[in-house]
């Protein structure tokens, strides 16, 4: 104790020490081992795999599967864009409207966490099958053909990951809302400014960190998903997180995977920078 009352300096870096120590043990290293695999060439059933600055299997990733990588980040944007439109009123309810109920309501929100994520995408697939509830009222109101169908198609995979991440998205914005000073909004109102005006020049605004933060949350995730396609689509649907299970698990074809891993994993470092930017992130956090 003595130490450290003489040398406070110490205090944070030591603070700091087991989470530097978590990361280090369970992130970097297995990212520089992934690193490593990544550049390297052979067949597990052959004589093995071999370091040998492998930068082809990089550019061979992107050739042979662009077009999963797209629609990883196609399906993802359109998610995180549907679970922000369905989350922002949702949130916006519930910490303006919820009144004693909010601790209830957002139970309901969290409340499908309860159950594994496999056991969730099952059972949008028994919705969303061709016999189902759901089906059957679209045919019924014509929004479907007679032999039209939700099941395998791009619309479920989108869905289904909707539903998987909308929690990721409501929770944040629930958390940014409840902070928004209510007394602004009276103010802005007593200014003679409309409802609509006070939302869009003080509640909006305040609430972007939400924002943020959701679409974080949800876009990240969702777009190295690959069970709501490979349970609710069909090859055709295929993300990018779906070649990189096939080939860790079925081909063996590690360099390959890790490469595409890394791709993956730099593509949306580089989409995050620019969306930070532009939407400013400094103005969020000062």
């Amino acid at each position: 104790m003595g130490f450290l009352h003489r040398n406070r300096w110490v205090t944070p870096y030591l603070l700091l020490a087991p989470g530097l120590a978590f990361l280090a043990l369970f992130f970097i290293v297995p990212l520089g081992f992934l690193g490593h695999q990544s550049l390297e060439t052979g067949d597990v059933f052959g004589l093995g795999y071999r370091f040998n600055w492998a930068w082809h299997n990089y550019s061979n990733a992107l050739r042979d599967y662009h077009t999963q990588l797209v629609r990883s980040f196609e399906y993802a944007s359109v998610a995180t864009v549907l679970a922000l439109l369905i989350s922002y009123p949702l949130a916006y309810w519930i910490a303006f409207r919820g009144g004693r109920w909010k601790n209830v309501l957002l139970l309901f929100i969290i409340g499908p966490f309860f159950v594994t994520y496999l056991i969730r995408t099952l059972a949008w697939e028994t919705i969303l099958s061709d016999e189902g509830f759901v089906v059957r009222t679209l045919r019924h109101i014509g929004l479907l053909g007679s032999d039209g169908r939700l099941l395998a198609t791009s619309t479920a995979v989108v869905a289904g990951i909707v539903y998987n991440f909308l929690p990721f998205m409501a929770l944040p914005l629930y958390v940014s809302l409840e902070q928004v000073d209510k007394r602004l909004i009276e103010a802005a109102q007593d200014l003679y400014a409309s409802k609509t005006k006070a939302f869009l020049r003080v509640t909006l605004p305040l609430s972007l960190p939400g924002v943020f933060a959701g679409t974080l949350l949800t876009f990240i995730p969702a777009a190295g998903d690959f069970i709501n396609a490979q349970l609710l689509g069909t090859p055709r649907q295929f993300m990018i997180g779906n070649v990189i299970q096939s080939k860790f698990l079925e081909l063996t074809d590690y360099p390959a995977a890790a490469a595409l891993s890394f791709v993956l994993m730099a593509t949306i470092l580089v989409l995050i920078g620019l969306y930070a930017r532009a939407l400013g992130t400094e103005k969020l956090t000062g």
